[in-house]
């Protein structure tokens, strides 16, 4: 069993002005560094053993943060979480995406599907718990995720059964999500919101 402690990436400029961002490569801003602070504070209330980083600026920078704050090694990449791509609709306002497209279950042109997003960070969860285990079996693994909102919500939709996230409930940049995982399986912990 590993305890994987999902941590949505700080603030982008682009988050702040509702913008999609996808695959594109926006940086942090400095909210975006305090947000990544203050995740690291509500983590350091516990042993963390390995750090892992969606290949994308903003959450490998995230990542980093947390990673010196709580003294732990450089984060490893791990491609499997990295947002949802939105094709088409990246760059895009929030607003106009939804004119557009409706809700976000829908599928611009080159986009992936929700289901897709969740199929991927799932074997990339299923990867990294596999080499937790060969790390420390016979003892849990506590394991960080920087990650996206995209991501997040799909595994989040996935593990309850399409009752989490709450309709119009938002994921704050720096917020954190534990899960425990176990060979085939993922199973939600609790959520940590500053």
């Amino acid at each position: 069993m590993t305890h994987i402690t999902l941590v949505r990436h700080g603030q982008t400029d682009w988050n702040l002005a509702r913008r999609i961002q996808g695959s594109t490569d926006i940086p942090l801003n400095d909210t975006g560094r305090d947000d990544a602070r203050s995740a690291a504070a509500l983590l350091a209330d516990g042993t963390h053993h390995v750090i892992y980083a969606s290949p994308l600026v903003r959450a490998h920078e995230t990542a980093k943060i947390i990673a010196s704050e709580l003294g732990m090694s450089d984060p490893e990449i791990t491609h499997g979480m990295r947002e949802r791509e939105f094709g088409q609709a990246e760059g895009l306002l929030v607003k106009e995406y939804m004119s557009a497209y409706g809700d976000w279950l829908s599928a611009p042109p080159g986009a992936e599907t929700m289901e897709e997003v969740r199929d991927r960070a799932l074997a990339a969860l299923d990867v990294i718990s596999e080499q937790s285990r060969r790390r420390s079996a016979p003892v849990a693994e506590s394991v960080i995720v920087v990650t996206h909102g995209g991501v997040i919500r799909s595994l989040l939709n996935h593990v309850s059964s399409g009752t989490l996230p709450r309709e119009g409930e938002p994921l704050r940049n720096g917020s954190a999500h534990r899960f425990e995982a176990s060979p085939g399986g993922l199973r939600l912990l609790d959520a940590v919101i500053h």
